[in-house]
């Protein structure tokens, strides 16, 4: 993520914890993935307690994402390139 600024983000979940982000993904959406912490997506990687949860909803990345010193948020990114990346890399939810 360059700069997470640049995406065009919308924020779903603010100061949350990571099994958080991983319930509400689980929750809230069928296409679901897992990845674990290191995996590259916008342009940076992953961090996080696996398994990092990230859904899918069309070309919306739905993503954990946290900012040193301010904590994890759930993302949701229009980009199909990334949207793609997921599908072709990770693992998706039985």
């Amino acid at each position: 993520m360059g700069c997470v600024e640049d995406l065009g983000y919308d924020v779903l979940l603010s100061m949350a914890s990571f099994k958080e982000c991983r319930e509400y993904v689980e929750k809230q959406y069928k296409e679901i993935y897992y990845v674990d912490p290191g995996f590259k997506l916008f342009e940076k990687r992953i961090i996080g307690v696996p398994p990092i949860a990230i859904a899918l909803d069309g070309e919306t990345v739905i993503l954990p994402y946290t900012k040193p010193c301010h904590g994890t948020y759930l993302l949701r990114v229009t980009s199909a390139e990334e949207a793609a990346v997921v599908r072709s890399k990770a693992r998706r939810r039985p």
